[in-house]
């Protein structure tokens, strides 16, 4: 009888988000059945056939994934599968929030335009007209030269490259100005300058804490409170927040690692919420994009007028970067945008959407391991035919022996990351700590690529046929990594 009950609960899991409440006619249906059914590697072998979604999640050990479609500007479907919890062997549904990590920045940057469009707050004016809890301290590496709102928001201030790595539940948690101050309970250094603004694109997540600051000094409002009654309740985003306001776990995804076990104390607490501190779902994050694909198009303004709405997803002096988002490097009717990858400790979010005909996805992984995302949006793509969107390459490998390819396992050392090379029979994998593992496959003996991501990857000996270093070449760009033991 457990063991039936058990069954019972999976096959459960496994229907069509929200079958209970939400009935979808049989085209959509049809839909989501080819969607779970069609997912493809962008690089592909002569002998490949398109995977399940089921077997994809175990390939990658992703225990959940919760998916919004939108369509013709509106939710078309909605869907969960497997696991909030593995551990606990808890369903994942349509209504789980997860952390949704860096995509955030784009919902703080249409926060941060409420007020711009409400003329409290000038883009272009030095941020210290408005800070009044704390100062940005200004020094001779800035040059002279004043950050202003926007190069904080596409991150051309020229500020220390912070990224933020979340703390235990429990534990104490530092305040904004803290956190910019680099002063305990804070885990991160000083926001500061470390080159003069203007001058290039770096990430820096600091500089968006500082942008969080402005924000509740110029409405004297704290954070969330403010999100929400300006970006979620106008837009119907009712399962979005950056307190964990219900206190129940049920409610939240846990986190896991890339081998598909849960982290340690299920997730981490973000206190910089700006920079990465949403809980939400699909669906909510699929409201946002339509309203703003409408407010880009003219068609509506629930929060910001179609004039606020292009300045926002416009890219930003000679930048790839509008502001909060990360566009595609060729964007161009129909406009991508796109905000994926490692977004918080044991999670991965992917949102991808055309801004001028109104279609996109959302995808959110309670996994560290992030590569089945582009292969559901390889499917989406295929199934309701996304014009340029999924082009796959054919490429050929080759049989390498064993002994050949265990001279490869150790770790390699480039700067601060550790490449861990390791074996699985005639299979080689690669992983860096706290982010996927991935595959490589062999081009020839020494030659190795991913099918994930378009990179290559070649082993080099010495003169004494010892095995030295690693080299990559992604996007043009070669780099190297040295043999540790």
């Amino acid at each position: 009888m457990k063991h039936l009950l058990s069954l019972i609960v999976w096959l459960i899991n496994w229907m069509p988000a929200g079958a209970q409440s939400t009935s979808y006619s049989r085209d959509v249906n049809e839909k989501i059945r080819q969607v779970e059914q069609r997912l493809a590697s962008g690089i592909r072998l002569p002998a490949d056939k398109d995977w399940t979604i089921q077997e994809r999640m175990q390939y990658y050990d992703v225990p959940g994934i919760s998916i919004a479609v939108v369509n013709n500007y509106q939710i078309e479907w909605a869907k969960a599968y497997g696991w909030a919890d593995a551990d606990q062997r808890r369903p994942l549904t349509t209504q789980t929030r997860f952390q949704a990590g860096r995509i955030n920045q784009a919902v703080h940057g249409t926060g941060v335009m409420v007020q711009v469009q409400n003329k409290k707050i000038d883009l272009f004016a030095d941020i210290n007209t408005y800070l009044t809890s704390w100062k940005f301290p200004y020094d001779s590496v800035a040059k002279g030269k004043r950050i202003n709102l926007m190069q904080l928001l596409t991150h051309r201030a020229g500020l220390v490259p912070v990224l933020f790595s979340g703390y235990p539940v429990g534990v104490p948690l530092p305040t904004v100005v803290q956190i910019l101050e680099g002063r305990k309970p804070a885990s991160t250094p000083a926001i500061r300058s470390v080159s003069e603004p203007g001058v290039r694109t770096k990430y820096s997540g600091g500089g968006l804490m500082i942008s969080q600051q402005l924000l509740m000094d110029v409405t004297g409002q704290t954070y969330d409170p403010y999100m929400s009654e300006n970006v979620f309740k106008p837009l119907g985003m009712i399962n979005s927040s950056y307190i964990l306001a219900s206190g129940k776990d049920d409610d939240l995804a846990s986190g896991h690692d890339f081998t598909g076990q849960v982290i340690e104390g299920h997730y981490k607490i973000y206190p910089e919420q700006a920079a990465t501190g949403l809980w939400t779902t699909p669906s909510d994050l699929a409201r946002y994009m339509i309203e703003m694909q409408l407010a880009y198009g003219g068609k509506s303004g629930q929060v910001l007028t179609p004039e606020t709405a292009r300045l926002q997803l416009m890219p930003y002096e000679g930048s790839s970067n509008a502001v909060g988002l990360n566009t595609f490097p060729d964007a161009q009717p129909p406009l991508f945008t796109d905000s994926y990858g490692p977004s918080t400790a044991g999670f991965n979010v992917s949102f991808v959407e055309s801004l001028t005909q109104g279609y996109g996805a959302v995808i959110l992984m309670n996994s560290v391991n992030g590569f089945i995302a582009d292969e559901i949006l390889n499917s989406i793509a295929r199934v309701y035919q996304w014009p340029n969107f999924y082009k796959p390459t054919v490429r050929q490998t080759v049989v390498v022996p064993e002994s050949v390819l265990e001279a490869y396992v150790g770790n390699y050392q480039e700067d601060n990351l550790i490449y861990t090379i390791t074996r699985e029979n005639n299979r080689l994998f690669e992983h860096v700590k706290g982010s996927s593992r991935a595959e490589l496959f062999p081009k020839s003996p020494t030659q190795f690529f991913f099918r994930s991501f378009d990179a290559e990857v070649e082993f080099v000996r010495d003169a004494s046929g010892k095995v030295v270093k690693r080299t990559m070449v992604y996007n043009g760009q070669k780099s190297e990594a040295k043999r540790i033991n």
